[in-house]
């Protein structure tokens, strides 16, 4: 079983990848509106019409990964702090 330090360690790694998950969000998003521009000149209707409803998924999506990361580091912030985190690591240290 994992102890509280590890723990938070853990959640610190997860804290990561949904922040690289939220940034592979947004850089969909930059691609989709790129693709968008792109068509501004060729003009064609199902590009138009298909990107919007992908743009609109991958908001969403956008929306759900911030939530949740903001969500899980409120948890993790009062896990660390209810278990005296910085204690724990304190005494670690002296051994």
């Amino acid at each position: 079983m994992m102890d509280k330090i590890e723990k938070v360690e853990m959640m610190d790694k997860i804290l990561r990848e949904l922040e690289d998950l939220r940034n592979s969000q947004t850089s969909v998003m930059k691609k989709i509106s790129k693709i968008e521009a792109d068509n501004i000149n060729l003009g064609i209707e199902m590009l138009e019409t298909k990107l919007v409803d992908v743009f609109v998924a991958v908001d969403s999506n956008l929306n759900l990964v911030s939530s949740l990361e903001e969500e899980f580091q409120e948890y993790r912030d009062k896990f660390y702090k209810d278990n005296k985190i910085d204690a724990l690591k304190a005494a670690q240290e002296k051994g």
